[in-house]
């Protein structure tokens, strides 16, 4: 019997290259998955969203703001930096992270972990629900592309708060659930 305990994380930042934009929040949900036989099971054991006061907010991608609906008035009491990654660093500790698109998430993690001089401890394996999408569905017809968008609605998970942290943080719960059921 394996039990592990997966934390579901999604960022939004001000853009796209972590050598100059900024996280501004992460959201995790927290999930104890246990191994009975051949079929996993699920308990959700936390949730958590977490906004990060932008440093240079003027070297912002707009579009990016726009996306992730960033209103300033929103981030009045927004945590600094060393703060926010201090909290995520004890949240997520010895957790798996699962992530849609790990490639996008996991560099900018690294990043504001490194810069606050803080240490990652979650488990140094992760899982990337678009690589295990595309492993299950690769030759269904009805996929075309491997966003969290498309995926969602081929599985009938709504999102009813795309592009907010603990949103599609959430919404990648319900995915890898489903994939797993595969």
């Amino acid at each position: 019997m394996k039990i592990h305990t997966l934390s579901f994380i999604d960022i939004e930042t001000t853009g796209l290259n972590p050598d100059i934009h900024e996280i501004i929040s992460i959201g995790g949900v927290l999930v104890k998955q246990n191994w009975l036989e051949k079929k996993p099971s699920f308990e959700k054991i936390d949730e958590f969203e977490i906004k990060i006061k932008p440093e240079r907010i003027e070297d912002a991608d707009r579009t990016a703001l726009k996306v992730n609906k960033y209103d300033p008035a929103d981030w009045v009491f927004a945590y600094t930096l060393k703060e926010a990654m201090n909290l995520f660093s004890e949240k997520t500790k010895d957790t798996i992270m699962v992530s849609h698109n790990i490639a996008f998430d996991h560099p900018f993690i690294e990043k504001a972990l490194r810069i606050t001089g803080l240490e990652n401890k979650m488990h140094f394996h992760k899982l990337d629900t678009i690589s295990i999408a595309f492993a299950k569905l690769h030759g269904n017809q009805d996929i075309d592309r491997f966003s969290l968008r498309n995926l969602g609605d081929y599985f009938n998970i709504k999102n009813k708060n795309a592009h907010t942290a603990l949103s599609d943080a959430h919404t990648t719960y319900l995915l890898y659930k489903k994939l797993m059921e595969l």
